[in-house]
């Protein structure tokens, strides 16, 4: 680590994005979320400290003094994507839909007050349609107009290593100099994989918890889904191929034809997996069975897709619920994609010769 660059990281749930700069050697001092549910993995995998606040009480002489003086100054983050989902956006309207925008509103604020060296944001693909969301071409203005080089691009997390299929959106803006995302380091031929990943996991039923890994335990099933498991081919097979009987009567119907093949499904082996959320861990909510147990991804197979490290404690024994896990996880920000983000920085404060 080196005192003259320090991050804080907003929005930081269990630190997927802290995790990625900790192992590039940058300091975060601290984190700030308003759950409370995410301080123990937080400050227990992180040499960072945890600040439960919401954003909108966050104030710009609480940044200046966390940052203490370094020589750059990152301040990051991911604000809560759930404003700009498609659902979302056709449900709010005029004052409602204002609201939900104002975690990144507080955050371009934030920058203009405290104006750090360097800003990465990372979110949603869909926020860089300015035409559809307003709110992101405010924030770019916000930077142009504190003298900020900067860059963007929605990119797919498997093209840096990491065993998911992840598109998102990733800002990042420097008052030093120009900057930009470092290059892919994966094409499809070296993709990391779910069998890579995932495969040397003790084997584990429906509702069973492995008896050496706390973590490593899959959601009970009723006996329904179980069956509609086991008629689900094993290696990506999808509802496509059950019998009548199993389907859902939305599925029945000529528009739930997609259903059949993105819900309910198995991951495959030998591909990334399919982008894991919030409920990953459950089976009618994705592409999340396991390609050949009968069963959906356990906790700690999730984590791992999200490239967390297996020894990442979320606090699984004691502190936290498993369904509070399966939450934090999928609102991560993978952590292998939080190490290129680092690594971009370090390379750009080396180029333009401000640290020793």
């Amino acid at each position: 680590m080196t005192d003259d660059m320090k991050a804080i990281d907003l929005f930081c749930g269990v630190g997927g994005l802290t995790h990625g700069f900790f192992r590039k050697g940058i300091d975060v001092v601290a984190g700030i979320d308003n759950d409370g549910s995410c301080k123990y993995a937080y400050e227990k995998n992180n040499a960072a400290t945890f600040v439960q606040k919401d954003i909108a009480e966050v104030k710009a002489s609480e940044i200046e003094e966390l940052f203490d003086g370094a020589r750059i100054r990152i301040l990051m983050g991911c604000a809560p994507c759930q404003p700009f989902s498609t659902l979302n956006r056709k449900r709010r309207t005029g004052r409602a839909q204002d609201k939900n925008w104002e975690p990144l509103e507080r955050f371009a604020s934030l920058i203009r007050e405290v104006k750090p060296e360097i800003v990465s944001m990372e979110n949603v693909k869909d926020l860089a349609d300015t035409k559809k969301y307003p709110i992101f071409k405010r924030f770019l203005k916000a930077l142009e107009d504190c003298d900020y080089y900067v860059s963007y691009r929605v990119v797919d997390a498997a093209g840096y290593g990491v065993p998911q299929r992840r598109r998102r959106l990733v800002l990042l803006a420097s008052r030093l100099g120009p900057i930009s995302l470092l290059p892919e380091t994966h094409g499809p031929e070296e993709f990391v994989t779910v069998r890579d990943k995932i495969s040397s996991l003790a084997r584990i039923a429906e509702g069973q918890t492995s008896s050496k890994d706390a973590l490593h335990r899959a959601s009970k099933l009723s006996a329904l889904n179980k069956k509609r498991i086991i008629a689900t081919p094993k290696n990506g097979g999808s509802a496509t191929s059950w019998p009548a009987h199993l389907l859902p009567d939305c599925y029945k119907e000529s528009s739930g034809d997609s259903y059949k093949v993105t819900v309910y499904g198995r991951m495959r082996w030998d591909t990334p997996s399919p982008t894991i959320t919030t409920h990953c861990t459950t089976l009618g909510t994705g592409r999340y069975g396991h390609p050949t147990q009968n069963r959906a991804i356990s906790l700690r197979e999730a984590a791992l897709l999200q490239s967390f490290p297996k020894g990442y404690d979320f606090g699984i024994k004691g502190h936290v619920s498993a369904t509070k896990i399966a939450r934090h996880i999928g609102n991560a920000v993978p952590v292998g994609l939080g190490e290129i983000i680092a690594a971009t920085i370090k390379a750009h404060a080396s180029k333009f010769s401000v640290l020793d």
